[in-house]
């Protein structure tokens, strides 16, 4: 009796010998595919710099606009909510743009329009021009329709779009494009001293140099 009770206790230690390697093996094999599947979640996660990398040229850029008021309606976010016309008339280093464009009759015609792009001069940009050229220019109304309608184009144009471009205006001949960045130069003379400027019915880029048709 006693010889047949060892022999079982024996049978048992054995069966169990075998079976605990192969637990362990199983637990070991779950634990790697847990861990392999975390890593894969990690890996297909998008990273904060990418999403960054993604918003960041939504916002307008350049020295300039360090001088935009920082609320009101000449800030970014007032001038977000008028058209082009009207946001431009809440900017101070506009307002000789914004003069002329009252002369040539072409408030309304802006303000109306959709998804356009605005080259926007400031007056520091006027003042390069000498005074009795200005003056003869904005009074000649056909001269200055032509001048103001070349600083338009009838698509909103992004940064990207900027870097290699070449557009049609409004007053029907083209204008070009190029830099990267927050670097852009218009007609290789002009320079985007602040850029991506959004407005109800537009998007804007200040520029230093008034832009002249060749015709």
């Amino acid at each position: 009796m006693n010889s047949s009770i060892r022999l079982r206790r024996v049978a048992l230690t054995v069966a169990a010998a075998a079976v605990l390697p192969l637990s362990l093996a199983a637990c070991s094999s779950d634990s790697k595919d847990s861990a392999s599947s975390s890593e894969t979640a990690k890996s297909d996660a998008p990273s904060a710099s990418a999403s960054g990398d993604m918003t960041s040229t939504d916002k307008p850029f350049g020295a300039a606009c360090a001088s935009v008021p920082a609320d009101g309606a000449g800030s970014f976010d007032g001038m977000a909510k008028d058209p082009v016309a009207t946001a431009a008339s809440n900017n101070p280093a506009l307002s000789t743009l914004v003069t002329a464009v009252k002369k040539a009759g072409l408030v309304d015609t802006l303000n109306n329009a959709q998804n356009i792009t605005v080259f926007a001069p400031t007056n520091d940009a006027f003042a390069k021009i000498p005074k009795a050229d200005l003056d003869k220019v904005l009074n000649d109304k056909a001269q200055l329709t032509k001048i103001l309608t070349y600083h338009v184009v009838g698509q909103k144009l992004t940064p990207q779009q900027l870097e290699n471009g070449s557009f049609d205006t409004l007053e029907k001949s083209k204008l070009t494009t190029s830099g990267s960045g927050t670097s852009y130069k218009v007609n290789d003379t002009s320079n985007v001293v602040c850029g991506n400027v959004p407005t109800a019915n537009a998007t804007v880029y200040i520029v230093d140099t008034v832009l002249m048709p060749k015709s």
